[in-house]
């Protein structure tokens, strides 16, 4: 039997929304304390086991990795400027995936803007340009 504010495994998880198996794996990166077994019954899960996992998710949807989520929870209880410097380096990542997703969509839009005027459906201006660029890297 648990309260409110103690979960078994299974309850943990869909307070989390999160799958049984997520919480096993956090375990098993030390991303998550696993509480010890009882004699007889399930290991009971607490309030912050619950605020943990939510931690790690919300960290996840900010982009940062298990590895990089590990150091926060490190710097957790440390400088805020050590937390500061490693949000600053995800963002330039983020910026950089950023910079190189603006550059595809430019060359796709272009590509697809010769499809729409190709004449020829016998030839594919996509295909020509992959086929042309694979024969430059040669």
């Amino acid at each position: 039997m648990t309260t409110d504010n103690a979960f078994t495994i299974g309850r943990l998880a869909r307070a989390a929304c999160v799958n049984v198996e997520t919480i096993r794996y956090y375990q098993r990166k030390r991303l998550l304390t696993e509480p010890g077994k009882p004699g007889q019954g399930f290991r009971i899960y607490s309030q912050e086991h619950l605020s943990r996992v939510l931690f790690i998710k919300k960290a996840q949807q900010l982009g940062f990795t298990l590895s990089e989520i590990a150091q926060l929870l490190s710097l957790s209880d440390g400088d805020c400027s050590e937390v500061k410097n490693l949000a600053e380096s995800k963002l330039y990542v983020i910026r950089e995936k950023m910079t190189d997703l603006q550059r595809l969509d430019v060359v796709l839009t272009s590509l697809i803007d010769e499809c729409n005027d190709n004449a020829d459906p016998q030839c594919c201006p996509i295909i020509e340009s992959l086929v042309s660029d694979t024969h430059k890297k040669t």
